[in-house]
């Protein structure tokens, strides 16, 4: 976790018992700000289409007059549905979903990790993932990436073997710096781990054409577990929607530490209605490719040194003082993000005119 995703809060009072690692610490989470350009998210800047808000609103209607009754536990017409959209041969009984990937990679922890238990990941990357270690008592080491942000394989394997984790978390497209994992490498990790190896694979609607998922690996390794979300993509944040494909008996293990009815009928009925927009709601992936890719270009011909990314967005740097460019920044009414290694930013990808506004405030912030 950088120091800029870390805040350490004014203090938490002397009589509080709380436990000693949660002491004087700050929730995690990006700035709210209200400006005009909010690049610091990686929100997908275009809405749901009208045709699947009308479908959205009309399913929460037909689910709010049973209200008073639970939803459905196991979340199966969902977990259908999303295993025909991620295909593969799956179905219902080799997905989970839960709300957003963080809930997923935090009962990945709670069935896998815990006292005793150990995670591991390479860094720089996701910085819930020491939080998800943390509030499961799991034991978190790091190690580290190449200067690409690479994970080089060797050095990871060693790590594997000293250290015998019992979750390993690889991320592909990794946040922040946009690297895709090279499959020979995920698959050398797999054939190492004793435990379980999960590919967070939230950005992968956005890799570039060619790049293979870690779905492709769910057949011939038991204890590979993939992620995915709709918050991206599928332009569903506000749905908070993750789910994991993964063997039967792995998700019968977070089906054990889920909470009881913990994804609501207005979550599974926004979710179901979503996939059925699949085609319209993804539509925008290809032209926020094309503005990604641009959008390095240009930073690398302004002088900038750009993370090479299979994700919708783009890491940047490197700066001196990178609080002082994001603080100009927002004085221009721009929103980016201060995470990752010390002297890079992170823009995420918005529209054109979006993406314009910032590279004009860049350009005027690195010429005064």
């Amino acid at each position: 976790m950088t120091p800029s995703d870390r805040r350490r809060g004014p203090g938490t009072p002397a009589w509080l018992p709380i436990r000693d690692e949660l002491r004087g610490e700050e929730p995690y989470g990006a700035p709210q700000l209200d400006v005009p350009v909010q690049l610091n998210t990686n929100e997908n800047p275009y809405g749901p289409s009208d045709a699947a808000a009308d479908d959205i609103a009309a399913s929460v209607r037909a689910v709010a007059t049973g209200l008073n009754r639970y939803p459905d536990r196991e979340a199966t017409a969902l977990r259908e549905a999303l295993a025909a959209y991620l295909g593969h041969g799956l179905d219902a009984s080799r997905v989970w979903a839960a709300n957003g990937s963080n809930e997923v990679m935090q009962q990945v922890l709670q069935a896998f990790g815990g006292p005793g238990r150990t995670a591991i990941s390479f860094a720089p990357t996701y910085s819930m993932y020491p939080e998800y270690a943390r509030n499961t008592h799991t034991r978190w080491v790091t190690g580290q990436r190449r200067d690409d942000f690479t994970v080089d394989v060797e050095t990871a394997l060693q790590l594997i073997a000293t250290e015998q984790p019992d979750v390993v978390i690889l991320t592909s497209p990794n946040n922040p710096t946009g690297t895709a994992l090279d499959p020979e490498h995920t698959r050398a990790v797999l054939e190492a781990a004793s435990g379980i190896v999960v590919v967070d694979e939230a950005y992968a609607e956005f890799r570039r054409a060619g790049t293979p998922t870690a779905l492709e690996l769910l057949e011939e390794f038991p204890r590979l577990l993939v992620t995915r979300t709709m918050s991206k993509a599928f332009a569903l944040a506000g749905g908070r929607l993750g789910y994991v494909a993964a063997h039967p008996a792995v998700i019968n293990a977070l089906r054990v530490v889920r909470l009881p009815y913990h994804l609501s009928a207005v979550t599974q009925a926004t979710a179901e209605a979503a996939l059925r927009h699949t085609d319209e709601l993804l539509a925008q992936v290809d032209a926020l490719r094309d503005t990604r890719d641009r959008t390095a270009d240009r930073l690398r011909m302004s002088g900038f040194t750009v993370a090479e990314s299979d994700a919708n967005f783009v890491l940047f740097g490197t700066f001196a003082d990178r609080h002082a460019t994001w603080q100009a920044l927002v004085d221009r009414g721009v929103l980016v993000r201060e995470t990752g290694p010390l002297g890079w930013l992170r823009v995420s990808i918005g529209t054109p005119a979006e993406m314009e506004t910032f590279h004009t405030a860049l350009q005027e912030v690195t010429s005064a």
